[in-house]
């Protein structure tokens, strides 16, 4: 159980304790509050032989993917969303480039069944919906077994307990109290299961506002370890409330990393020489990011008791 107290922290000090070599990570988010800031700084330290697990990721886990940083993905889906495939997992899968990418695939729902798992202590989870596919055949982690109740074959997903998650949220306070608004996708249940969470936020707030819209507390601090005060840290993708993706930007990072030469300059460009978050957010111009505030404001705000 964790305390009651303040978990603020830096990104850096946050990746280095939580996320050592040889870690098994998770994200939050589904082309939408996935933590680029975390991620950023996961390459920016040079993480080796780590394992990413996850229901499926859009832009960002496909960025790390193609880091040199992930060595193997559980999963059921790595694309840019509304934009394309992506070039880096097939690279690193098919060529091995910059190093050979190992997987363990199920499909989306199947992977959030082994978060499901792992948050309620259990060694699996069984489903129906694998049976007519042949993920079976390919994943001999999944077992198929006999109904004791009667209805036939089952498939059994391991469960996942991940050494640590990164979830990104748009308020919290000091404690680790975490609300998301609009799309949980499987964040809740993603926390409960992982051993360390690093919960990440837009906006830090008072207890007090926490208790307003308590139902809206998806991550409560008994699972987090470490809260960091991150605006902007699931750019260029959504965050429901705060702002608009930046669809030229994401179009823009698919074009460049079509190439392995592109990708390598972009990361060189855009995380390594910034340094750090706000240096990343300070190049890619802090008049930009103004606009997408205003263009989701226009669309969605936060309600406010």
């Amino acid at each position: 159980m964790k305390t009651l107290k303040d978990k603020q922290t830096s990104m850096g000090e946050a990746v280095r304790k939580y996320c050592p070599d040889g870690s098994t990570f998770a994200i939050s988010g589904m082309g939408a509050r996935e933590p680029f800031a975390a991620l950023f700084e996961i390459i920016r330290q040079g993480k080796k032989d780590l394992t990413f697990v996850s229901n499926g990721v859009s832009d960002a886990g496909c960025l790390i993917l193609g880091s040199g940083c992930v060595k193997k993905f559980e999963g059921g889906y790595a694309g840019i969303i509304l934009v394309g495939s992506d070039s880096n997992v097939r690279r690193a899968r098919e060529k091995g480039i910059p190093i050979k990418l190992e997987l363990e695939e199920y499909t989306n729902y199947t992977s959030g069944l082994r978060f499901l798992a792992g948050s309620m202590k259990l060694p699996y989870m069984p489903t129906k919906s694998l049976l007519g596919s042949d993920i079976i055949k390919h994943n001999p982690r999944i077992k198929v077994v006999d109904d004791p109740y009667g209805s036939g074959p089952l498939a059994l997903v391991p469960a996942s307990n991940p050494d640590v998650s990164f979830m990104h949220v748009q308020r919290a306070d000091v404690s680790g109290n975490g609300q998301i608004f609009n799309a949980m996708i499987d964040d809740n249940t993603i926390a409960r299961a992982s051993k360390h969470v690093v919960l990440i936020c837009e906006e830090i707030v008072s207890t007090g506002e926490i208790r307003k819209n308590s139902h809206m507390t998806a991550i409560p601090s008994y699972c987090v370890d470490a809260v960091v005060h991150a605006p902007f840290a699931g750019y260029p993708l959504w965050c429901a409330g705060y702002y608009c993706c930046d669809m030229p930007w994401r179009s823009y990072y698919a074009r460049v990393s079509k190439t392995q030469e592109g990708y390598e300059q972009y990361i060189k460009e855009w995380v390594l020489d910034t340094i750090s978050w706000d240096g990343f957010l300070d190049k890619v111009g802090r008049d930009r990011l103004e606009r997408l505030v205003k263009m989701e404001r226009d669309n969605y705000t936060i309600p406010v008791l």
